[in-house]
């Protein structure tokens, strides 16, 4: 009984059994013309397929058109399936693979190879395990250890997948439409963490230069960018202009927050390739500038890139010697001469004696998302997901993000949005498919909700046995991350002409700068992430205007918000006032906070600066309290400044100071009028006034 079903499995697989019929003259003894030219097409065919597995996809017409002729040659079979597995069409393979099994199974040595190959991509795992296993006798003999390891690795992949795909995450996967895919290949997608902008790569007739690479016989790689429209959708794509792309493969590999900075790969330097910056300077971007000896090298592979929020710290990936596995992942950080110092591995928690590649830290500045052949891939590479703890600097073990965005095939080069809902990624294996490979959005919809009876439900349901208690559906929400984005315009405050300038984030409890950006010098704008867990001090500069402050504090468990906040700059004029965000005082005290330290140094800097300037400090409260003590709290905080100021070589004689309650608020929270602490604190401020320069 067990031989019969064994046989009959054997034959559903398989088929019935047909001989293997060879492209010889006894065998096709009335079509000797056709013969011959079907003999000619796999000669031209094996031109390919005697090359680099790259190439062997352009065998396939070839052999096809032989096929037709003769589709019962186990050979001819094995090698469309082979070339198959290394195209784009890898589904195709599969059928041709078993019809040469079928044929003659020992027709070539790497034939249960590539069988296996096939049913992994089918996530047939039971399928794949077993052809895998069969040519182990193939290789246990090789004097290369590689072999052996790499066909274990399948093996595992293959148990992984059993595993992984019995939980599948619930996403919704839509291509990303005819204004971004084209009938050619685009991947690689990188964006901005607000969505806005989104950059790619992609081989098209009408890249710069419009050669052939010679070896691929594809298009060389550009770099192509599209903006977000106020309904949701993309702008027809545009040519990232030629100071970026060449007529090599340029190929795009991170993108700022802001989306003011990428890094992109050039394939031909130092013959393996290395990542390069260029910046956007207004509506132009700058030509790419090396990242530098510390990150590139004269001999290995630098294939990927991101920036951390900050923009201060870039993770790259490397097969330079001395790594855990092949390519590995590394950081660098910018010094103070702006320039990235010593690279570090990350080590063995992310890098594996296997490949890691495509690297992104999310917005939040701690998740870290990475595409890997270890770990728990369920078949060549895998999208990972770990976390930083900053309080022991160390890395959450890697967490395989879950079928179906990782697939039997390699899932390379995600990105996702600041507020985690949604993935950006290429695949070739979607049904809705453009051309070659697409760009697809995903959208990450949680866990399901459990099912809820309703109240004929209930009623049914009673009528055999009576419910004791109802259990009402807790609401399932995707996890945001907690992070908030900052972004707007600054512009002039009378002109309202947009103006390039200097943004600086202070951390107000340590008191130290985290990061300085600029917003763009053409349309004004700037965007910042801002990590949960921080209070944040912001200023805003140019010469010849009065700098501006905003105040963050945002504790650890913030959910994520994005805040517009449209900054208007004053010149240095008589009269002109700011609001001094980020000055702090204790609880109903004039004794000036720590936090206030970096804000002080500002206004001493700006006095320094302008040695002709004189300045009014003025103190303000909200309406709660009685109109006396308020008055007297604002004096004795406006003086406390002009204290700290005159005690750090700014002279008595510029500066007066006034307090002013609760008398020029700048809302309606007026007393008795019920607000929020935030409307409150809104009038609890220091100002500055100009009285003159």
């Amino acid at each position: 009984m067990k031989t019969l079903v064994s046989l009959v499995s054997f034959f559903i697989v398989f088929g019935t059994i047909a001989q293997n019929v060879e492209f010889t003259k006894d065998n096709f003894k009335d079509k000797k013309a056709e013969l011959k030219e079907a003999v000619k097409s796999i000669e031209d065919g094996d031109e390919y397929f005697g090359g680099p597995e790259v190439m062997w996809k352009e065998a396939i017409p070839m052999y096809l058109k032989a096929n037709d002729f003769n589709p019962n040659n186990a050979m001819l079979n094995f090698k469309l399936g082979a070339c198959y597995l290394y195209s784009t069409d890898r589904n195709k393979a599969l059928g041709y693979l078993e019809k040469a099994y079928q044929l003659n199974p020992s027709v070539e040595a790497r034939l249960n190879y590539y069988l296996g190959q096939a049913y992994h991509l089918k996530y047939e795992f039971d399928d794949a395990i077993k052809f895998y296993s069969k040519y182990q006798s193939v290789v246990i003999n090789n004097p290369d250890p590689w072999y052996r390891e790499e066909l274990q690795m399948r093996i595992q992949h293959c148990y992984n997948g059993k595993k992984v795909i019995e939980e599948p995450i619930r996403v919704f996967i839509d291509n990303l439409g005819t204004s971004i895919n084209s009938k050619y290949n685009e991947y690689g997608a990188v964006i901005s963490a607000d969505e806005s902008v989104i950059i790619y790569t992609a081989r098209r007739n009408n890249s710069t230069g419009g050669k052939i690479d010679p070896v691929l016989n594809e298009n060389f790689e550009d770099l192509y960018i599209s903006y977000k429209n106020e309904d949701g959708s993309w702008s027809p794509s545009e040519n990232l202009g030629k100071n970026v792309n060449s007529d090599d493969h340029d190929a795009v590999s991170a993108v700022s927050a802001d989306g003011q900075r990428v890094i992109i790969y050039l394939g031909r330097k130092n013959n393996a390739g290395d990542l390069y910056e260029c910046v956007l300077n207004g509506d132009e971007w700058s030509k790419p500038e090396s990242l530098g000896k510390n990150v590139n090298t004269k001999e290995y592979h630098e294939s990927s890139a991101c920036y951390s929020p900050d923009g201060n710290t870039i993770y790259f990936v490397s097969n330079k010697p001395g790594g855990i596995g092949s390519h590995d992942i590394y950081m660098t950080q910018r010094d103070e001469k702006g320039k990235w110092g010593p690279a570090t591995n990350l080590g063995t928690t992310i890098n594996t004696k296997y490949d890691e590649e495509g690297v992104y830290m999310h917005p939040d500045g701690k998740t870290l998302y990475f595409s890997s052949k270890g770990h728990t891939s369920i078949g060549g590479y895998d999208i990972f997901k770990t976390v930083l703890d900053a309080s022991t600097n160390t890395w959450s073990q890697p967490e395989n993000i879950g079928y179906p965005v990782n697939t039997a095939d390699d899932d390379v080069f995600f990105v996702i949005s600041a507020d985690g809902k949604h993935g950006y990624f290429t695949s070739s294996n979607q049904p809705e498919t453009e051309g070659l490979r697409d760009l697809y959005v995903i959208t990450f919809l949680g866990p399901e909700k459990p099912m809820v009876l309703n109240n004929e439900d209930n009623l049914l349901a009673e009528a055999t046995a009576p419910i004791k208690e109802r259990v009402i559906a807790p609401v399932v929400e995707v996890k945001e991350a907690q992070l908030t984005i900052l972004k707007g315009v600054i512009t002039d405050f009378l002109s309202k002409e947009p103006l390039e300038a200097s943004i600086e984030i202070v951390d107000n409890e340590a008191n130290q700068t985290i990061a300085t950006f600029k917003s763009n010098s053409k349309t004004g704008r700037y965007l910042v992430s801002l990590p949960a867990g921080k209070n944040y001090g912001i200023a805003v500069k140019k010469d010849g205007y009065l700098f501006h402050s905003e105040n963050f504090d945002i504790p650890a468990t913030a959910a994520f918000q994005e805040v517009e906040k449209n900054i208007e700059l004053k010149q240095l004029a008589v009269g002109s006032k700011i609001v001094l965000r980020n000055i702090f005082f204790d609880l109903d005290k004039a004794s000036l906070r720590p936090e206030s330290t970096a804000e002080l140094e500002r206004l001493i800097k700006l006095m320094n600066d302008v040695p002709t300037l004189n300045i009014e400090l003025g103190g303000h409260t909200d309406s709660r309290g009685s109109d006396s003590y308020n008055l007297d709290l604002s004096k004795r905080r406006a003086k406390a400044v002009v204290d700290y100021l005159t005690k750090n070589g700014i002279s008595a004689s510029r500066l007066k100071w006034e307090g002013y309650g609760e008398t020029e608020l700048v809302n309606g929270c007026s007393n008795g009028v019920n607000c929020a602490d935030a409307d409150h604190q809104l009038n609890r401020r220091t100002e500055f006034k100009v009285l003159s320069f």
